[in-house]
């Protein structure tokens, strides 16, 4: 019985262990899903966003062009690069002074930078030249030829066909958006009593004439800020100058105004009754028509607006803009007014704060 047992499980162990093999070989391999590595992701180039355009493009004395960008360095090439691209300081003169600051808060202001008005790390940064700081200015014969004595009376003033530039050192300086006493410096070789000749060529801050590019919608004075500046539809700063001001509260206007008319090289009407401070103005009796010219008591432009006698205008005394004050209207340099003129139309909004 038992030698059968035992058979009987030979023969089943037998049974088991073929039906092992057979499921070993019959199964089906297991398949092992190996994943590839991960593909190496290499970025497309990403461009550089490109630097803000600048709304401002000038027309320089002879200068080469630097072979790289070059972050200003000091208050001359802030001034000059400043003014290049919109943002007066008034009269170049190398010194940081506070329209120079307030030039750069504005800059400042308008790249996203803290408005600290110094030549901090950030700003050097930003505020880059493409051009050296000074160039060089040839006196050419007509230069030359339009230099004239300037009368002390209004009378003779309005007697004369023009009124120019009475030196050289005046128009170079004007040309150059410069002090006189800093051409003065930057030329020590120059004897400056004595009349200039057609073709003496004189070192000046490299920034010639200012062609702002853009649509003013408004312009905006402060009056506390001694500042004007134009801004476009979307709220663009385009151009940032200094101001003078009306010396007597009374005659400074504020609220909105708007421009009526827009006048290169106008000519002047002199009103006695508007200068009781002159001794000749009070027993003149009669206006008079001064012809036009820098030295003209508007200067090379006349932005008239729709209060009567009011306007912005140019002046024969550019360095003493933001420092002096006047009868009413808004003074600029000879050079700012010439870059704003164009961006003016009848119907443009001035805005004037207090």
């Amino acid at each position: 019985m038992q030698h059968r047992l035992r058979s009987i499980f030979r023969f089943l162990r037998a049974i088991a262990g073929t039906w092992l093999v057979a499921s070993a070989v019959s199964a089906e391999p297991v398949v092992r899903f190996v994943l590839p590595p991960p593909p190496v992701i290499v970025p497309e180039p990403v461009a550089e966003e490109p630097a803000p355009e600048s709304v401002a493009e000038s027309q320089g004395p002879a200068a080469a062009p630097l072979a790289d960008a070059q972050p200003v360095t000091n208050w001359l090439e802030a001034q000059v690069e400043l003014a290049r691209r919109g943002f007066s300081s008034g009269s170049i003169d190398g010194v940081g002074g506070a329209q120079s600051a307030a030039a750069l808060k504005a800059f400042q202001e308008e790249h996203g930078l803290a408005p600290s008005g110094t030549l901090d790390r950030a700003t050097r940064g930003v505020l880059v030249m493409t051009w050296p700081a000074l160039g060089e200015l040839t006196l050419s014969t007509g230069d030359v030829a339009r230099l004239q004595i300037l009368h002390d009376t209004w009378v003779g003033k309005s007697e004369q066909t023009a009124l120019d530039y009475e030196t050289a050192l005046e128009l170079i300086a004007e040309r150059a958006h410069a002090s006189p006493k800093l051409i003065q410096r930057l030329n020590p070789a120059v004897d400056w009593t004595q009349p200039l000749l057609a073709g003496a060529v004189i070192k000046v801050p490299a920034v010639g004439k200012v062609v702002i590019k853009g649509e003013a919608a408004k312009i905006h004075v402060r009056l506390a800020e001694r500042v004007l500046q134009v801004r476009d539809a979307g709220d663009k700063l385009l151009a940032h100058f200094p101001v003078s001001i009306a010396k007597k509260v009374e005659k400074r206007p504020v609220g909105e105004l708007r421009v009526i008319i827009a006048i290169a090289n106008p000519d002047y009407t002199f009103d006695p009754a508007m200068f009781p401070e002159s001794e000749e103005a009070k027993g003149l009796g009669r206006k008079l028509i001064l012809p036009p010219g820098p030295n003209n008591p508007v200067g090379v432009a006349w932005i008239g607006l729709d209060r009567p006698g009011y306007g912005i205008h140019g002046t024969p005394k550019p360095e003493q803009v933001g420092r002096t004050e006047s009868h009413g209207c808004f003074r600029l340099a000879n050079w700012d007014a010439e870059t704003l003129l164009p961006l003016a139309w009848a119907g443009l909004t001035v805005v004037v704060d207090p």
